[in-house]
């Protein structure tokens, strides 16, 4: 398969690691619950795990990549105080500031 759109998402988070299984059909997501979170990828997708927290969604058809990067995500939004959670590659969190920081 001849693949022209890609997707990065990285996870960031103390413990949060990605893996693949049967040629990048399973995704397998720790994110910090009581169990791994598992996705199955759509027939047009592969998946790719190039570090234990760079996941890479590719495959030829733009929308089934987008669609499936964007429910792969939706599993730990980026949390707004810490940054903690699934981000595509180029993503920018503004982060918010905390109790302490709002008081000086």
């Amino acid at each position: 398969m001849e693949s022209k759109f890609f997707r990065f998402l990285k996870l960031v988070g103390v413990g949060f690691k990605a893996r693949t299984e049967q040629g990048g059909r399973e995704l397998f997501l720790k994110l910090g619950y009581s169990h791994e979170v598992q996705f199955t990828a759509p027939p047009a997708v592969r998946v790719f795990c190039f570090k234990p927290n760079i996941i890479c969604c590719t495959g030829i058809d733009k929308h089934r990549v987008h669609h499936f990067a964007g429910a792969v995500r939706s599993s730990k939004p980026p949390e707004v105080y810490k940054g903690k959670g699934i981000l595509y590659i180029d993503e920018v969190i503004k982060l918010k500031p905390g109790k302490k920081q709002q008081k000086k």
